[in-house]
């Protein structure tokens, strides 16, 4: 036969009303979707409820029937539009949250649970329930109050929710967890505890000194330095310590009883308390602050620090010992003269390479320096060491004496030979032949005869010396003028 011949059978005609008829449309699409999914529709098709135990004759009963027949149909479409959608596919979609069967229908348990399902999740814990206005559920034997141990240990788990939320309280509601009424003030008084402390240690950082930063106010009185003509621009950081932050300026010309020198350096004593917890003794039994110590708070016993190097800055200057030169005090700030040039500050003696005879000519200084510091300032150094010694202009100069303290002070003596042996030490090292040990050195520079044929004799004789001294003053209520000793300490000279 011809593939183009004529087809053998006839097409049946039809009306164009049978083709338009909506009745018509929906058989048609009955029989695809019967053809494509036979099992779901023949699932969702069933009978329809019939009333032989059931009372027709209210007319609630009949809406709710018609209604659950209605869901029944519309979740069957549901279905059969997952169906159509997922196909064969891994991942699937769910229209779970949109049908319309209720929990206690019967065909809602052949269902497949969706966990995804939002409102129910297994995981989620579920909150205490609260206890009703009258403070007790139940009735007779099994009745429970809000006092019962274990609602009010879900309940306290519950609150540690409204803690603060740096402080990790963990999931304690999922593990059931009950906590007691002593265990959970514990917490929040810990957790309040621990707010406060983080505000405390926010504020610290933004009102202290911070390595080489500079606080607010600090920053105000440079300013105001600047401002008022006293120093002409501040340059940079020039050192770096434990107890302040050393800048160099150049200074101006607007001071009318003081000679501003060229360049200046800024100690600014850094305001952070944990540097002081060790250094109060240097301070605190001194007789020229003993008083005022003991009213003050730590912050402005920073400022009395300030104060106590400018005093001792003074005393030497006066006695024509080589150090820097004050300018002025404000608060924590110590302006001075700037001991070097050009910006570049004059070297440590342990950075300086010196040749013998500048060796021997600074030890003999030094000597004369401790001598002198000792007999016509009344002070002890405290802190004396190639770190704190600089070398300019061919000679040595004595900085940072903010902890030094007058010999009568209760451990004046033990500082004194403290420096004796750094100075004894390093010139020895460094190649001085004449260089004493520090038991001669002490007495050299004290003029307390002290023999002992040991270290640890010659210490066990000056604690002797101090505690004298400290009960000549508790007795006395004055400082001990000098020590007993047979003479004038010697003058050694090159």
């Amino acid at each position: 036969q011809c593939p183009w011949g004529a087809p053998s059978t006839t097409s049946i005609s039809c009306s164009l009303a049978d083709v338009m008829s909506e009745q018509l449309a929906k058989e048609l699409q009955l029989e695809e979707e019967n053809a494509a999914f036979p099992e779901v529709v023949a699932a969702a098709e069933g009978p329809f409820i019939t009333g032989e135990n059931i009372d027709t004759s209210s007319d609630l009963m009949l809406a709710q029937m018609l209604q659950m027949e209605f869901d029944r149909e519309y979740d069957a479409q549901l279905r059969r539009e997952e169906k159509k959608i997922n196909g064969d596919s891994k991942v699937s979609i769910s229209f779970e949250n949109y049908r319309k069967v209720h929990p206690y229908d019967s065909d809602s348990s052949e269902d497949e649970v969706d966990w995804q399902d939002t409102r129910h999740d297994p995981y989620r814990a579920d909150k205490p329930t609260t206890t009703p206005r009258r403070g007790f559920i139940g009735k007779g034997k099994d009745i429970t109050t809000k006092h019962d141990e274990v609602v009010c240990g879900r309940k306290n788990t519950a609150r540690m929710e409204n803690f603060a939320p740096e402080f990790q309280v963990g999931d304690g509601i999922g593990m059931d967890l009950k906590l007691s009424n002593q265990v959970f003030n514990a917490l929040k008084q810990h957790a309040y505890s621990e707010e406060r402390r983080s505000a405390r240690l926010h504020e610290k950082k933004e009102h202290s000194t911070a390595e080489k930063a500079v606080d607010p106010k600090t920053r105000l009185l440079l300013y105001k330095m600047v401002n008022s003509g006293m120093l002409e621009t501040i340059t940079g950081c020039i050192s770096t310590g434990k107890e302040s932050v050393v800048f160099h300026a150049y200074g101006g010309n607007a001071a009318e009883d003081k000679v501003i020198p060229p360049e200046c350096a800024i100690k600014v004593f850094k305001t952070t308390l944990n540097e002081f917890k060790n250094r109060d003794k240097y301070i605190k039994d001194d007789y020229r602050f003993k008083d005022r110590f003991s009213k003050l708070n730590p912050r402005k016993i920073i400022r009395m620090w300030a104060e106590k190097e400018m005093h001792n800055l003074t005393r030497m200057q006066n006695a024509g010992i080589p150090c820097p030169q004050v300018v002025i005090l404000k608060k924590h700030v110590l302006v001075m003269s700037f001991i070097g040039q050009d910006q570049v500050p004059a070297p440590k003696l342990k950075d300086v390479t010196l040749s013998s005879e500048d060796m021997k000519k600074a030890y003999y200084q030094i000597l004369n320096m401790m001598q002198q510091l000792y007999r016509e300032c009344n002070l002890v150094h405290a802190d004396l060491s190639e770190y704190n010694m600089l070398w300019h202009d061919g000679k040595v100069w004595l900085i940072d004496v903010s902890q030094s303290v007058e010999p009568t002070h209760p451990h004046g003596l033990e500082f004194l030979f403290r420096d004796c042996r750094n100075v004894s030490q390093f010139f020895q090292k460094g190649g001085v032949a004449e260089a004493l040990n520090e038991r001669e050195l002490f007495n050299a520079v004290s003029g307390l005869n002290i023999t002992a044929d040991n270290e640890v004799d010659f210490q066990a004789e000056i604690e002797a010396l101090e505690k004298m001294n400290e009960d000549h003053v508790q007795n006395h209520g004055k400082k001990l003028s000098t020590f007993s000793s047979d003479g004038d300490p010697p003058i050694y000279d090159e």
